[in-house]
């Protein structure tokens, strides 16, 4: 394995740790999937792991440090490196401006950064 194809498959872990966890932590899930577990594991032990991202990238990134470890040293390592990169992927994604399809939110009866037409509509 050369290095680029190492660095490529440890880039591809490390998104694919990042969208599980996301899944699994911030999202209902397709047909509403994940938020019935969520909802089905409670406050308890379980449901507290799946309010936490950083907590559940540990548990997420586990299978994936197995595609890149060739020894229990190098897994360890990956672990906590793709674990690592997730974080700091939602870190990154936190402060993301909204898709330009979501509704904006403003405040009710705050406009007053709105201009009002007093001559009719714009022609």
């Amino acid at each position: 394995m050369t290095l680029l194809d190492s660095w490529l498959t440890f880039a591809l872990a490390a998104l694919a740790t990042w969208r599980v966890t996301h899944l699994l932590a911030e999202e209902d899930g397709p047909g509403a999937l994940v938020l019935r577990l969520r909802m089905r594991l409670g406050a308890g032990g379980l449901g507290a792991l799946m309010d936490c991202f950083q907590c559940l990238s540990l548990w997420v990134a586990m299978p994936f440090a197995l595609a890149l470890a060739h020894s229990v040293a190098g897994w360890v390592l990956a672990w906590l490196a793709l674990s690592g990169a997730a974080c700091l992927l939602e870190r990154i994604g936190a402060g993301r401006p909204p898709w330009p399809g979501d509704p904006l939110n403003f405040p009710e009866n705050n406009h007053e950064l709105l201009r009002t037409r007093t001559d009719g509509p714009e022609s």
